[in-house]
């Protein structure tokens, strides 16, 4: 099965709106491990509307399974990414007046721009992904420019309205996914997972990992972030 990496932002988010010390994503870090988390993601994004610099420092020295370091592909966020050194490094694109990422990497539009930040992190010894939507170009494209792996947008399966659209979201999603592994990708997957949706998902032998956030913090706020990940991790299995 998918290891299931939880995306910790939104803990940053309720600390920030009252510019409090609580709660703390670091924390929420370790509960989720304790959970059965087998990665941490965080989004440090340029304006740091919820994860603060110091929250990605900190958790490089307490995350004890892996540190995934969500990040626009800028020279700012390239120069924190060298000097902390998380294990993986997702590239995301990023609009400062959206709640939150709205879609996929243009990778085949911005590839000459793309390529050496791929290239500056691989060096670094950063595995590099790239989070795309399920176009089957941008998976190529992502290939040619030498990432890891790609993380594919599942926003699209997530918000379906009905069972067609579902489905034919599923099938480019495996689509998608079969073709990254036939490259020799690492397929990642990510993007309005829930309890409700997410076993699809983890039924895919084709995805190495899942990210899913925003559903298991909703969830902790009224459980405890160690349960909700043990739901989580449940769900998947279809327990």
């Amino acid at each position: 099965m998918a290891r299931l990496g939880v995306n910790i932002d939104h803990v940053a988010t309720v600390r920030q709106a009252r510019r409090a010390a609580e709660p703390d994503p670091v924390h929420a870090a370790v509960l989720a491990e304790l959970g059965g988390a087998q990665g941490i993601t965080v989004h440090l994004r340029a304006d740091r509307r919820h994860i603060q610099d110091r929250d990605v420092e900190i958790l490089r020295q307490t995350v004890r399974t892996r540190l995934n370091l969500e990040m626009a592909p800028t020279q700012e966020m390239l120069r924190i990414a060298l000097t902390i050194k998380p294990d993986q490094v997702t590239l995301v694109p990023e609009r400062r007046e959206e709640l939150t990422t709205e879609g996929g990497l243009d990778v085949v539009l911005n590839s000459v721009q793309l390529k050496p930040v791929v290239k500056t992190l691989r060096e670094g010894g950063i595995l590099v992904s790239l989070f795309v939507d399920t176009d089957l170009e941008q998976t190529k494209e992502a290939h040619k420019i030498d990432a890891h792996a790609v993380e594919i947008n599942t926003a699209e399966y997530a918000d379906a309205r009905d069972e067609k659209a579902r489905e034919a979201a599923l099938r480019r999603i495996v689509d998608a996914a079969r073709l990254g592994r036939r490259l020799g990708l690492q397929v990642h997957a990510g993007h309005g997972l829930t309890y409700q949706n997410v076993r699809q998902m983890a039924e895919l032998s084709e995805l190495a990992e899942l990210n899913i956030g925003h559903s298991i913090v909703s969830r902790a706020v009224l459980i405890g972030m160690e349960r909700a990940v043990r739901e989580m991790l449940d769900a998947m299995e279809g327990r």
